[in-house]
């Protein structure tokens, strides 16, 4: 891979970090709790812990994003960005576009997912 295309994919992730952190902090500042009495009542009770609950899960994914990108920027300062971790091919660019974080290629993910299936039937 050409190195304009690392440091475009670089900027990519660092821009998605940033976002991600961004929100964390707001979050935390804007607090996630709520006060019972605020609610009138028990329908907005529930809708509100519902959304509270989605947003926590939200913000988890978001979390383990921002591992997976952390991990991808360290492989790109090393030379390993774009390698499969499974056979050590090349991954391609347009899967690379489509998933930055891509750890294995399109073959090697597409076996994997076939393994999974078997596991769930």
């Amino acid at each position: 891979m050409r190195k304009r295309e690392i440091e475009r994919f670089k900027k990519m992730l660092q821009e998605r970090r940033t976002a991600i952190v961004n929100s964390a902090e707001s979050m935390r500042e804007g607090g996630i709790g709520f006060e019972q009495a605020d609610l009138p009542d028990e329908i907005d009770l529930a809708s509100t812990e519902t959304d509270q609950a989605l947003n926590l899960r939200l913000h988890d994914r978001e979390l383990v994003l921002l591992r997976k990108i952390d991990k991808t920027l360290k492989k790109m300062d090393v030379g390993e960005f774009g390698v499969c971790e499974k056979c050590g091919e090349d991954i391609g660019v347009k899967r690379l576009e489509a998933r930055p974080v891509a750890e294995v290629c399109i073959r090697c993910k597409e076996e994997l997912e076939k393994r999974e299936r078997g596991y769930a039937e």
